[in-house]
């Protein structure tokens, strides 16, 4: 069996050297531009690469790998150059495509223990390996059956196995929940947090569902229209600022626009709850003694202040929202 190498703590290794580094990286086909001067460094985590369908992340991905050269900028992953020392990027760093591709008349078992050979593992240990492997991803029954009998489920276990066969110490999922159902999504996503917190392997998993970064990942990469929008610890969410619930018995048309003349971003909020609220963003404690100032100065009664922390989906959209207008307006 693998051993474990970590214990199942939910933290970032901030103490390790980054898993990956990329400076100004952009990479182009014809006209279109996939990858638009990508800056990060990323720590060692099980970390989220999201974004919509075309925003980047498969390119990302393989550029990564070494498999395609940028136009311009470098890249190092798990320390090694990957335009100079692809091969060893590769030897120590496992990837699941998004695609099909396995081989239907292979045996899971026959098909897992070849790449392990494959990454230079002798024979004999590398079928070994294999039923370790396939035994970790729930596979042990059915390691002897040929893949062309196997469920949509099945088939992404066993592209996860060979992931991770030769023990990588990072590996890529390209849109590993892809085309399962509510069951087998659940059960990939413990898989994948069992990689990182009791395989000790970090984890890049490429996603356009939000939810599924949010289950299983530290720390995020939001990329849109091959541009980085944001790579951030998902415990620092909390330190971004959220927002609070204003309830008030006023003039709050008033009331907003004193806030909003202090610099406070405010908006209406849905009628959840029969009457009309304002929403605030708070930046620091301040804003709560503004609001208190305000209400008081305007006589106005402050019925109620209910906190709503920020999530990934504000996160996701509003970073998106705001660089999509400052490249409109740049344009």
């Amino acid at each position: 069996m693998l051993q474990t190498k970590t214990d199942t703590r939910r933290v970032t290794d901030t103490d390790a050297p980054p898993v990956i580094e990329v400076r100004g990286i952009r990479k182009t086909f014809g006209s279109f531009v996939a990858l638009d001067g990508i800056n990060m460094s990323v720590p060692r985590a099980s970390v989220g690469l999201l974004g919509a369908n075309g925003a980047g992340k498969t390119t990302l991905i393989r550029t990564l790998l070494g498999l395609i050269a940028p136009d311009s900028g470098t890249a190092t992953v798990v320390g090694y150059d990957t335009q100079h020392e692809g091969t060893k990027v590769r030897e120590y760093v496992g990837y699941m495509p998004e695609a099909e591709g396995l081989p239907s008349n292979t045996t899971a078992a026959d098909f897992v223990g070849h790449m392990a050979e494959m990454s230079g593992i002798p024979p004999r240990a590398a079928r070994q390996r294999a039923a370790d492997v396939l035994y970790q991803v729930g596979l042990a029954e059915e390691r002897y059956r040929l893949i062309k009998g196997f469920s949509t489920g099945m088939r992404q276990r066993v592209k996860l196995a060979q992931a991770i066969v030769h023990d990588p110490k990072l590996v890529f999922l390209d849109e590993p929940t892809a085309g399962l159902d509510p069951r087998g999504r659940e059960e990939m996503l413990e898989l994948i947090e069992r990689i990182y917190r009791q395989l000790g392997i970090a984890v890049v998993v490429s996603t356009h569902i939000l939810e599924d970064v949010e289950r299983v990942c530290d720390y995020v990469v939001i990329l849109d229209q091959g541009r980085l929008i944001a790579a951030q610890s998902l415990g620092d969410l909390g330190d971004i600022g959220g927002e609070v619930i204003v309830h008030i018995e006023g003039d709050q048309e008033a009331f907003r626009r004193a806030l909003e003349a202090q610099g406070i971003t405010v908006r209406e909020a849905d009628l959840e709850m029969g009457f009309e609220e304002l929403i605030v963003e708070v930046e620091n404690e301040s804003t709560y003694d503004l609001i208190r100032d305000i209400a008081v100065a305007q006589g106005a009664l402050l019925r109620s202040l209910r906190g709503r922390s920020r999530s990934l989906e504000d996160i996701y959209l509003g970073n998106i929202g705001a660089t999509r207008e400052e490249v409109g307006a740049r344009e």
